[in-house]
């Protein structure tokens, strides 16, 4: 029978503290780590089954955490999130980003967004919009499949490899929620080749979009702005789609300047 015996860190003989334990965990699932095998996932984080079931119930009950549709698994929740980007503004990241993201919606006249990668989702933490809002079903808090998202796409052309792109969806779902990978491997190598995604009606019908990566000194995507808008201003104005992609991107390297 299982116990509930202390736990011991593998780096040592002290017995790690309850929030160390939560930490290892809420990363552990930041990471896409799949928790349908406690087993395999009490070995990975180093505690037993006992505590990983107290610590998956705890942190669900708090919305740290929340169960996927899918089922068996979990991802951050919005109390997490919430907290998580609480802790960017204060920081960095998020404070110039909503000091960045009025200007791009009175250049443009359209919807500005910042977003980042969870696992194989982006999620939308910040949203800017004009007087006449973009009729869109993208809210803060929403989670979208990363490859459907322009957002999602310049995080992903980030990635190294095919391999660190597949992990990504190694947890989500069934085969019905996987992109098709070559095709998607061309739309990553495009988005590197131009520095930006775009979409055309991609994920909602009648809005175009268009997104760049934010990175840190080291290269590393740390998140994503991205301007949409109504398919009929691109079509009223040519000129447009240029303004938005030279925006867009100009915004994310001076945001990728200012990170650490």
């Amino acid at each position: 029978m299982t116990t509930d015996q202390p736990d011991h860190s593998k780096s040592g003989d002290a017995a790690p503290s309850p929030v160390e334990r939560a930490f290892r965990l809420l990363r552990f699932i930041a990471e896409g780590g799949s928790t349908a095998n406690l087993s395999d996932v009490a070995r990975q984080i180093d505690v037993n089954r006992v505590t990983l079931k107290r610590l998956l119930d705890s942190l669900e009950a708090a919305a740290l955490i929340e169960p996927l549709e899918s089922g068996g698994s979990y991802r951050l929740g919005m109390s997490f999130l919430t907290l998580a980007a609480g802790a960017l503004g204060n920081a960095d990241l998020t404070a110039r980003a909503r000091q960045v993201l009025p200007g791009l919606v009175e250049k443009t006249g359209l919807s500005a967004f910042l977003a980042v990668l969870e696992g194989a989702e982006v999620v939308y933490l910040m949203c800017e919009t004009p007087d006449t809002p973009l009729v869109s079903r993208i809210r803060v808090g929403s989670r979208i499949p990363a490859h459907r998202a322009t957002p999602g796409l310049a995080m992903l052309a980030g990635l190294q490899g095919g391999a660190a792109l597949r992990a990504r969806y190694g947890n989500h779902g069934g085969d019905r929620d996987l992109p098709d990978w070559d095709a998607l491997e061309h739309t990553l190598d495009t988005v590197r080749s131009n520095g930006c995604a775009w979409s055309f009606s991609g994920l909602e019908a009648g809005i175009d979009s268009c997104a760049a990566a934010i990175r840190d000194s080291r290269g590393t995507v740390l998140a994503a702005l991205s301007i949409a808008g109504p398919d009929s201003a691109f079509s009223a104005d040519p000129a447009l789609r240029q303004l938005v992609e030279k925006s867009v991107k100009a915004a994310a390297d001076a945001l990728s300047r200012s990170s650490l």
